[in-house]
């Protein structure tokens, strides 16, 4: 959510005008994050935030905005887009795809307790449900085949332990999940994707929605849920903290049943999230993009994960529902 593309006050009145949302009060650029150019939004009738589109294309956003549509319908907590008058959620600024979303109450979370995990569970069984009923369908950009060619790209910036440690682990995914998909024999549908604190507003401590859900698409549940348990179940030194992870297994359990075969690549997959954000934390620092505000976040954190969840993957099968 950092800035890459400047909107001017006239700019942004002219484009607020489209819609029925009221005369703009104020705005301004929002620096957290790394992909898109984002503001928050101030109107006489409402509070939005304004997202330009730096990477993704008109089509890959049809598809994100018609599934955040779709996920509010259901009453799924998350952001909700704004139709123009012309009914669209989206349009073109300097070429780029924009958009006007509903701005939630509350803000992210720093610190993580068991309630924040029980109540995350709880919307993520709720999300996944709903997903089912999606019938659009894209896949995972950045998906195993990514993670390979990302591995060719960063391996002559990175040290020699972490160049094993890489091939390492890229090879260990490909033997487990194959070349460009993943395990065919487990539940599917849509995911976040990227369900990280900052991707989850809270309100008094309690939860008022899942954001950003720019890379959404059609994967394996379960990553789902691993991506998400490797940044708000930690304890200090990086490795999971039981009670925070079984919080969440059990309230998502309530609203989507998972299975024994989920829990037997229960390691694997924590492993695959790990992997995927530790490579492309590498990539944004040693290829870094230029903008007005830009927040890049330290890929030792992910490494540190990965190494973790290598070492007591058998462990953390039993991390468990209750």
């Amino acid at each position: 959510m950092s800035v890459y593309t400047t909107i001017e006050k006239e700019q942004l009145a002219i484009f607020l005008s489209h819609y029925e949302v009221g005369e703009l009060d104020n705005y301004q650029g929002i620096s957290d994050g790394i992909e898109n150019t984002n503001y928050f939004v101030n109107t006489t009738q409402g509070r939005f935030v304004l997202t330009i589109f730096e990477h993704h294309s008109f089509a890959e956003m049809q598809y994100y905005l018609n599934l955040m549509h779709h996920l509010a319908h259901h009453k799924v907590p998350s952001a909700n887009p704004v139709a123009d008058k012309k009914g669209d959620y989206l349009s073109l600024f300097h070429n780029k795809p924009i958009a006007l979303v509903e701005r939630l109450d509350g803000g992210s979370i720093i610190e993580t307790s068991v309630d924040h995990c029980a109540q995350l569970g709880a919307a993520m069984g709720k999300m996944h449900t709903a997903g089912l009923g999606f019938s659009s369908v894209q896949s995972n950009s950045r998906g195993p085949a990514w993670c390979q060619q990302t591995a060719i790209e960063v391996q002559e910036k990175l040290s020699t332990d972490e160049r094993k440690l890489l091939d390492d682990e890229v090879g260990f995914q490909l033997e487990q999940m194959g070349n460009d998909r993943r395990l065919a024999d487990l539940p599917r549908g849509v995911i976040h994707a990227d369900l990280f604190r900052d991707n989850a507003l809270w309100h008094n401590h309690v939860f008022s929605g899942i954001i950003d859900f720019y890379y959404s698409c059609d994967d394996v549940l379960l990553y789902d849920l691993a991506v998400t348990i490797n940044d708000w179940c930690l304890n200090d030194d990086f490795s999971l903290n039981r009670d925070k992870v079984t919080a969440l297994l059990s309230h998502y359990h309530q609203y989507r049943t998972l299975t024994t075969k989920e829990q037997e690549y229960w390691p694997t997959m924590l492993r695959a999230g790990a992997l995927r954000f530790w490579l492309s934390r590498l990539y944004d620092k040693h290829f870094p993009r230029t903008g007005e505000l830009v927040h890049t976040k330290n890929p030792d954190d992910f490494k540190s994960i990965l190494c973790d969840r290598i070492k007591n993957g058998d462990d953390y099968r039993d991390y468990w529902f209750k």
